[in-house]
């Protein structure tokens, strides 16, 4: 087979053109310390790496999300321990105000005190994050959740009752925020002693414990009841009757009272002493019938203790305000330590949750510069190589080309 010189130096031009093509690719490689600049470097290698670095970025955004739930959740934890801290000293006051000794003027005082503790704890619950966003008003965030009720007790609520939610991971997502109903006007089904009440018009000087369960699998616990007493006209002796919503036809009636003696309704008991007057009442119910509204049960012990008690009477009303304020305080302490702990639990697992994606993330990382990235010493020595027989092929032709038969024969 016969090759022109017209074939043979195309042949030489065209294979020294693919050597600078290569060098000239292998250079852009070296510089971006990438092996992949186009699809066509390596098609399979670049649809993975598009997949990858989907992948990569995705873990980023759930890792910010992480991070705005834990800082959500931290935020929450951090004033529901304040909301424990005041209600502490709120039981500290009231059992202070029991004290048989203190005047009506200490008892003012103790007022006072309390509501103080009422206005702290109203802030804590109109508390806002660092967006300026109410973090107990559900969904609404830039709704104040409380206002004071215009009646004087009590609060009312504003917001709404959604929880707001943040994607921690690829379909799971983590509630960061309780609505203020739940924690200030709501108790925990679990955690909470049902509640003794006195009649507010009641005249005499009973007075009526806490309640205390005995049988918490009876179903009558979950029954309203309600001791009517009696007062003879005749002989003045004194009778109770007890009736129950739902209503219960075995429920005693014209029992005669002993002053201290256990009353049983359904598996609880109360014990009623003094001198209940004719038509007084004394009512128990679950607590979750109840107003439960801290700021109104911190309202009404408040003006409680404003009152005088130069009289028996007087003195059974504000025990008997105290007995009722104290359950229901502490009905609310410990819905509080309920919600602390959830949020505790859900801040363990976002923080669990950032662990095992940190580690996605390097691998992910890791991942993408193995199929992307070149070995800098090996690329750089094949860069040298190909430069070298480059050069080598150029001094070849270059002396080659020269040469032709005429000098052939003028050298003979």
């Amino acid at each position: 087979m016969r090759i022109s010189s017209s074939q043979y130096f195309n042949l030489n031009v065209a294979s020294m053109s693919d050597q600078q093509s290569t060098l000239a690719s292998m250079y852009q490689q070296i510089s971006s310390g990438k092996r992949i600049l186009t699809a066509s470097d390596d098609p399979l290698g670049a649809a993975q790496a598009v997949q990858l670095t989907l992948k990569s970025g995705a873990l980023a955004q759930y890792a910010t999300n992480q991070t705005t739930a834990l800082s959500s959740l931290q935020q929450e934890d951090s004033t529901l321990s304040g909301v424990s801290d005041v209600l502490q000293s709120i039981k500290t006051q009231i059992t202070h105000a029991g004290d048989g000794s203190l005047t009506d003027s200490d008892r003012s005082a103790i007022a006072n005190a309390m509501q103080g503790l009422r206005d702290q704890l109203f802030g804590l619950a109109n508390t806002t994050d660092s967006s300026g966003n109410y973090i107990f008003s559900g969904l609404k965030g830039g709704t104040a959740p409380f206002s004071n009720d215009p009646s004087g007790v009590g609060a009312n609520y504003s917001g709404d009752f959604g929880q707001r939610t943040v994607q921690i991971s690829d379909g799971r997502s983590m509630i960061v925020g309780d609505t203020g109903v739940s924690i200030f006007q709501s108790v925990s089904p679990i955690e909470s002693d049902p509640v003794s009440h006195a009649g507010a018009a009641n005249s005499g000087t009973g007075t009526i414990s806490p309640v205390s369960v005995s049988d918490t699998t009876d179903k009558g616990n979950a029954s309203q009841y309600t001791v009517t007493f009696s007062v003879s006209p005749t002989d003045g002796t004194t009778s109770y009757s007890i009736t129950s919503n739902p209503a219960d036809a075995t429920l005693p009636t014209n029992v005669a009272y002993k002053d201290k003696a256990d009353i049983k309704l359904g598996g609880q008991k109360v014990t009623i002493a003094g001198a209940p007057a004719d038509g007084d009442t004394f009512t128990v119910q679950p607590a979750s019938t109840e107003n439960n509204d801290i700021f109104a049960t911190i309202d009404n012990i408040v003006n409680a203790l404003k009152q005088p008690t130069g009289s028996p009477q007087a003195q059974a009303a504000l025990t008997n305000a105290l007995t009722t304020a104290g359950t229901k305080i502490d009905n609310t302490f410990n819905n509080v330590l309920s919600a602390q702990t959830v949020v505790g639990g859900r801040e363990q697992e976002v923080q669990s949750t950032q662990t095992a994606m940190a580690t996605s993330q390097t691998q992910t990382a890791s991942d993408i510069a193995n199929l992307t990235s070149i070995d800098l010493v090996s690329s750089i020595s094949q860069y040298e190589l190909t430069q070298n027989s480059l050069q080598a092929a150029q001094m070849a032709f270059s002396q080659i080309q020269k040469m032709s038969l005429f000098d052939y024969i003028g050298g003979g």
